[in-house]
């Protein structure tokens, strides 16, 4: 199928043939018939990516901060190479889109195949999106009205903020599409309103839906229009949704409002704010937030759990609703909004069009043939993909990868590509990055089908990197396959899922083949001072002692890596490499484990936790894993303590010896953790028939160890 993509690093746009998604449970796949360019938050995105390096840091002053701190403290280089792969990425574009189903996931019961239905689904010949973010159109609603339905929800929710009542005086500043939406909504729902912006064509066309309008282009002043128009009391509400980097707009709501009025955002504006303005009028100030509640809410946007009604009248699927029902019946009509219809093949010229000065409204991209039969080709879930510049040795280990998220394509596919790995298939479960990583590392295909890389004969390894739930399913099919794993870490998130991985490995082990490699990407043992301190290590009999300090930073509650069914927490998730590093360093069994978390018991929040490790020899290691440090401190710290000697590591940069025979630093130019020596070992143990680069019962006793460690978390108190 093919889609639009848009470069954040230089600002193309191209029509790119990804491989057709699948839809995931709750979800439904749909081919569509139109989708709409979003003329303001499109355009955002195209000038974002068409600035230069200095305008890209002028929009984001926040970013510049995280950037210093980052220099600071993991050194220029992988901060340059860090930011060059957030910016080397193709995003999908669009988010207003119908279409008809032609395939449902699991549990969806609300749809049917066939259904015509509206989606914040891209512009794309096939999108796949989640029931609760979709509504049935209604026979009497064409497609081109329709396709306005998702800004006409977020106008929708704006107006819901504002709590308007029959008669009340709104002002609206900025009538572009959602501003004209939402001079039409307020119409239907019995105010009075003025519409305010520079463009005399839109001016005109809210002038037809009922509206006042002040033309500021032709100089004249809102404020005195607005009181004049409120007839001297101030306007009982006012709804921005002007796009600009000015904070007039806001200033000029809050002088032409009345006592306690209202004052939503739907647009971008800026945000410096007279307190006077709002003090002495007691203004209520709100920003809306997208379609209505439960955007942004993974459980009811990706699980489909909805608001009770009771409780949340109107969800963003209701205001979809909502939006159809007054298109069906006529209340409202999108018709006049629509400025351009372009063939979808061409939408370059639509991009053209939002980024220049001609003047535009709603661009309806238009896709051929969405009312026949699907061609085989536009629902295949694997495309081919032109061969990278370097061609790997034919001996080398052929890896297919599952997973093309950031940490994949930053570190892990790099890595096996310079190893010498002949890099087959990537799969991604929305084929965009996928697509992407293959053509930038030089993939040969790119799949939507995890399955297609456990089923390739060619393919002899492969490397899970997805998200944890799924890391244990992958590993087990892989080696159920014959094939070898490298499994990003954690191995697994629970019990249940460590001993299937176990019997698995064990029952193919016990039929008398050599079994497959299973490697765990901790990395840190292969870094290049960590393998200096083992060396240094190896001629101390006495039990030492370790000091890990983990300065962790924040994640913010809903990130997935803190839900324990997907993530497992941020100790199974991330602190695993922790426990394998010293594992390593002390080369004996971990004995026992206890833990201390900071704060109440009943948040069970473990990324600010102490735990200690146990050794066999009679070493132990403490790690303080925190989220609540600063980021200018190194992120790691690690001091070994022994036979009258220290060793310290900080953040993988410097390394201290104090007491040390011929020993006293090691110091490199940019920060090193191990991944490519890790990709690099693990390539090489394929290629020559060597053992694990880990061995299988590390992995075991590493995993069990970070659930003992929670166990300890929640038990204690």
């Amino acid at each position: 199928m093919k889609q639009i993509l848009q470069n954040l690093g230089n600002g193309s746009t191209e029509i790119a043939e990804v491989p057709s998604p699948a839809p995931a449970a709750g979800h439904m796949l749909i081919r569509t018939h139109v989708s709409l360019v979003s003329s303001g938050t499109e355009r955002m995105v195209v000038e974002f990516g068409k600035a230069g390096l200095i305008q890209k840091v002028r929009q984001q002053p926040d970013k510049v901060r995280m950037v210093l701190e980052k220099i600071r403290t993991d050194g220029l280089l992988p901060t340059v190479a860090s930011i060059r792969n957030k910016l080397d990425q193709q995003i999908p574009m669009g988010y207003c889109n119908l279409g008809t189903v032609i395939e449902l996931g699991p549990g969806v019961g609300a749809f049917q195949v066939g259904d015509r239905v509206v989606s914040n689904g891209k512009h794309s010949e096939l999108v796949t999106a989640p029931v609760n973010l979709c509504a049935k159109v209604p026979d009497a609603v064409t497609d081109e009205q329709a396709v306005f339905t998702v800004l006409g929800a977020i106008a929708l929710q704006g107006i819901r903020l504002a709590q308007p009542s029959l008669g009340d005086a709104v002002v609206v500043t900025g009538l572009g599409v959602v501003g004209l939406i939402t001079v039409q909504l307020l119409r239907a729902h019995g105010c009075r309103v003025l519409g305010i912006d520079f463009d005399a064509d839109k001016l005109r066309l809210a002038r037809e839906f009922g509206a006042e309008v002040v033309n500021l282009s032709a100089g004249e002043d809102p404020i005195p229009a607005a009181q004049s128009f409120s007839r001297g009391i101030g306007v009982d509400a006012v709804i921005v949704t002007a796009a600009t980097q000015s904070s007039e707009p806001m200033h000029q709501a809050a002088l032409m409002s009345r006592k306690r009025g209202r004052i939503i955002l739907v647009g971008v504006t800026g945000l410096e704010l007279s307190r006077a303005d709002f003090y002495e009028k007691e203004l209520t100030f709100q920003v809306s937030c997208s379609y209505g509640p439960g955007r942004y809410d993974p459980e009811y946007e990706e699980e489909g759990r909805d608001y009770p009604v009771g409780y949340v009248r109107w969800t963003e699927q209701r205001n979809f609703e909502a939006v159809l029902d007054m298109l069906s019946d006529g209340r409202v009509d999108f018709a006049p909004l629509v400025s351009h219809r372009i063939p979808f093949e061409r939408a370059a010229e639509a991009y053209d069009l939002i980024a220049g000065r001609d003047p535009s409204l709603g661009i309806v991209l238009q896709y051929a043939g969405a009312d026949t039969a699907p061609p085989v080709s536009l629902t295949s879930r694997t495309v081919r993909l032109a061969p990278g510049p370097a061609a790997a040795a034919a001996s080398a280990p052929v890896v297919g990868f599952i997973g093309a998220g950031s940490y994949g394509t930053a570190v892990l596919i790099p890595a096996f590509r310079k190893a010498g790995a002949r890099l087959k298939i990537v799969a991604s479960s929305g084929g965009v990055s996928a697509v992407h990583a293959g053509r930038k590392f030089g993939f040969e295909q790119a799949t939507t089908e995890s399955s297609s890389i456990i089923a390739d004969p060619e393919i002899n390894a492969v490397a899970v990197c997805t998200r944890h739930d799924t890391h244990a399913r992958f590993t087990c099919e892989a080696l159920r396959a014959g094939k070898h794993v490298f499994v990003e870490k954690p191995l697994a998130i629970t019990a249940e899922e460590v001993d299937a991985i176990e019997a698995t490995y064990r029952e193919l082990s016990a039929h008398g083949a050599p079994p497959a490699l299973l490697m765990v990407g901790f990395n840190r043992r292969f870094a290049p001072q960590i393998v200096k301190m083992k060396q240094l290590l190896a001629g101390i009999k006495e039990p030492k002692s370790f000091v890990m300090t983990v300065n962790a930073g924040a994640i913010p509650k809903t990130h997935w890596i803190q839900d324990p069914q997907v993530g497992g927490g941020r100790i199974i998730g991330e602190g695993c490499h922790f426990i394998d590093l010293l594992r390593f360093l002390a080369d004996a069994t971990i004995v026992g484990v206890s833990a201390q978390m900071i704060g109440p018991r009943a948040e069970m929040r473990d990324d600010k936790v102490s735990f200690t490790l146990a050794f066999a020899d009679g070493s132990f290691g403490v790690v303080h894993y925190l989220a609540n440090g600063h980021k200018t401190f190194p992120k790691e710290r690690l001091e070994v303590f022994c036979a009258g000697r220290i060793l310290q590591l900080d953040n993988f940069r410097r390394l201290t010896g104090y007491g040390w025979p011929g020993f006293r630093s090691m110091n490199l130019w940019t920060q090193d953790k191990g991944n490519a020596a890790a990709a690099a070992a693990f390539i090489d143990a394929i290629a020559k028939g060597k053992p694990s680069p880990i061995p299988f019962e590390d992995l075991l006793e590493v995993t069990r160890a970070s659930f003992d460690i929670v166990a300890c978390l929640r038990s204690a108190g």
